[in-house]
């Protein structure tokens, strides 16, 4: 099982959580994850991984055109901000007693 993920399956990064990217064209930057997709092991984040894409006329946009979006990238390219560190960081699951909770592996915050 990978370290991502919990005995559950369930990533280890949710929705809702803020990112710092470790690889690829946006590497440094953070950001909030807007979608996680589980099947494809992919996450979508606020304003990064910009795409433009061309979209036909609709009858909600008559217009048409060129519509810049989010695209979604590989979940083992981010690391989850710890608030403390100030940086991604990787992520250790404790349970604490009936619950799991995400902790920094660096410092011990519970995340």
């Amino acid at each position: 099982m990978a370290l991502e993920q919990m005995e559950t399956g369930k990533f280890l990064i949710r929705k809702g959580d803020m990112v710092q990217i470790i690889a690829g064209r946006e590497k440094g930057k953070t950001g909030k994850v807007l979608r996680v997709v589980r099947d494809k092991n992919r996450i979508v984040i606020e304003k990064l991984n910009m795409v433009k894409r061309h979209t036909k006329p609709t009858q909600t946009k008559p217009q048409g055109g060129i519509v810049e979006k989010e695209a979604a990238l590989h979940y083992s390219n981010a690391l989850l901000l710890c608030p403390k560190c100030n940086r991604g960081v990787r992520i250790a699951a404790k349970i604490k007693g009936e619950n799991k909770i995400r902790s920094c592996k660096k410092c011990g915050t519970e995340l």
